[in-house]
C-alpha cells in the first residue's frame, strides 16, 4: 500500500490526513498538554518541583508523539508541518524510531481549520483521478466506428 500522510501539529493538537488508494482520511489526537501542566501533582521529597515537572511534561509530550506515530508509522511520505517547534520535536521521535528517510517536508504554518489542513495535503498529495486512464497498460482497442469501417473494408 502506497499510504502519504500529511499532519499539522502543535504541542495542544495533531491532525492526520492520510491518503491511501486514493481515500483520504483524518484523525485528530490531543495530547491534553494544557491541563495536565496546570493540574499536575508534586509530590514531597520528589526533588526540586520545578524539575519534576518538567520531567513529567516532557515524559507526556513523548506519549503524544508516540501516540501520532503510531498512526502514521506505515505511511511511505510524510508531510509535517505547523506552528511552533512540535514539529521539530516530532521529527526526532521518527529519528529515534528509524522513520525520518519517509519525511519529505517539514513547514511552517500557522493555525488552520481541519479543512484547510486537509487541502494542503491534498495539493502536497494529490490523488489520481478515477476517471485517470494514464496509468492504463492495455493496448487501445478500435472505437465502433473503426470495427464498423473494417467491417465493411472485409464485406468488400
Amino acid at each position: 500500500m502506497n499510504k502519504k500522510v500529511g499532519l499539522w501539529l502543535d504541542r495542544n493538537k495533531a491532525v492526520i490526513v492520510s491518503i491511501a488508494n486514493n481515500i483520504e482520511a483524518r484523525r485528530i489526537i490531543t495530547s491534553d498538554m494544557e491541563h495536565y501542566v496546570l493540574y499536575s501533582t508534586i509530590i514531597p521529597g520528589d526533588g526540586s518541583p520545578e524539575n519534576l515537572r518538567d520531567r513529567r511534561f516532557w515524559k507526556h509530550l513523548g506519549e503524544y508523539y508516540d501516540q501520532i506515530i503510531a498512526h502514521i508509522r506505515d505511511a511511505t511520505e510524510i508531510l509535517i508541518f505547523g506552528p511552533g517547534g512540535a514539529k521539530y520535536e516530532l521529527q526526532k521521535h521518527l529519528e529515534s524510531e528509524g522513520l525520518a528517510g519517509r519525511i519529505v517536508s517539514l513547514e511552517e504554518a500557522d493555525i488552520l481549520t481541519d479543512h484547510q489542513i486537509g487541502a494542503r495535503v491534498q495539493k502536497r498529495f494529490p490523488a489520481r483521478s478515477r476517471f485517470d486512464l494514464s496509468g492504463m497498460s492495455a493496448s487501445p482497442s478500435p472505437t465502433g466506428g473503426e470495427q464498423y469501417l473494417r467491417s465493411m473494408d472485409e464485406a468488400e
